[in-house]
């Protein structure tokens, strides 16, 4: 099958940057989203064990790999936020037939490329990875990129929201089901980020882009903590990891974010009791992962059985924490940007 023609439509970048540099950012979040979703057990969403009726794991692959133009431009670009979601959209939708498929982890990788673009690019030397302190400048530049956003970001959007056919909460101002909400928006000349003000309350995603991308840090985090801790030696060890021990790091991740964070398109999708109940239960399995502190005490392999539990169940009910896998992907890049290798 051959990709359709996305009309790419952005202005060149400001800088011309290393084509190394670029092509890096492209394949770490190309390998995010595709690590993202062969985890396994991940509670209620597909992965390298289960398909849903409708949308596959190898839809998420297909999208995976289907979109690294569009990231690798995203990590030259420094403005063209809503062209290049709506591009990543078509990209994915081109290669795949399962519908949404990453729709919310492209909210997030773009702009983050954006900024890894432009951090890597204003350095005098070029390395070819971000130290920890440096990903807080990262996520600072990205939400800079993204308060910068325009009203034809905000009309790409709604182009690209169309496509993917993506699940919303019913509003009244500027509905993402309004064929007119798009001239509304000219006429009023809303922003891209002022739509995520709007949304903020009641979508994960949004609350990124306006409060800076705190979860994405702090998925990363967790990742690079758990991966650190199996490699120690420390009495704290996690022992027992199949494999590089990546894919647990992911799915112990995946259930801290979700019992910290409301997932909001379990929200969307059924009601805040519902979503509250998903957290609630991920943090009884975590509290018999951790001490207190919080820190990682026990064999990871005797609460395997656990995660499966919670994963039929969230399947049989059709209730999926998607958000909570767009702040997983996202943590992944940026642990990657930073050197994560296993």
């Amino acid at each position: 099958m051959s990709p359709i023609n996305t009309g790419f439509s952005c202005p060149p970048p400001e800088r011309a940057e290393d084509p190394k540099i670029s092509s890096l950012i492209a394949r770490c979040a190309q390998l995010a989203m595709l690590l993202e979703v062969s985890a396994s057990p991940k509670p209620g969403n597909v992965d390298r064990e289960h398909n849903y009726s409708d949308t596959c794991f190898e839809h998420f692959l297909a999208s995976s790999v289907s979109v690294y133009p569009v990231l690798e431009l995203a990590a030259r670009s420094r403005n063209g936020i809503g062209v290049l979601i709506r591009s990543a959209v078509c990209e994915s939708s081109a290669w795949q037939q399962g519908g949404n498929t990453h729709f919310g982890a492209f909210l997030l990788l773009i702009p983050l490329s954006m900024a890894a673009g432009e951090l890597f690019d204003s350095r005098k030397k070029a390395h070819f990875k971000l130290s920890p302190d440096e990903f807080e400048d990262l996520a600072v530049r990205a939400h800079a990129f993204v308060r910068a956003t325009d009203c034809e970001d905000a009309v790409e959007f709604y182009k690209a929201f169309e496509m993917a056919g993506v699940r919303v909460n019913s509003v009244d101002e500027f509905s993402l089901g309004d064929p007119e909400s798009t001239t509304e928006l000219r006429e009023q000349e809303v922003t891209l980020y002022e739509l995520m003000e709007i949304s903020k309350g009641y979508d994960l995603i949004a609350n990124e882009w306006t409060l800076g991308f705190g979860r994405c840090l702090e998925g990363a985090k967790s990742i690079i903590e758990f991966m650190q801790a199996i490699n120690s030696g420390a009495e704290n060890q996690v022992l027992n990891c199949s494999g590089t021990g990546i894919n647990e790091a992911i799915v112990y991740t995946f259930l801290k974010l979700l019992s910290r964070h409301r997932d909001t398109f379990i929200q969307t999708k059924f009601d805040t009791d519902t979503a509250d109940y998903v957290s609630s239960r991920a943090g009884e399995i975590l509290s018999a992962w951790e001490k207190p502190s919080g820190h990682m005490t026990r064999d990871i392999a005797s609460l395997i059985p656990a995660v499966q539990e919670f994963d039929h169940e969230l399947l049989k009910k059709r209730i999926n924490p998607g958000s909570t896998a767009d702040i997983i992907i996202a943590g992944l890049f940026i642990a990657l940007l930073g050197g994560l290798r296993f």
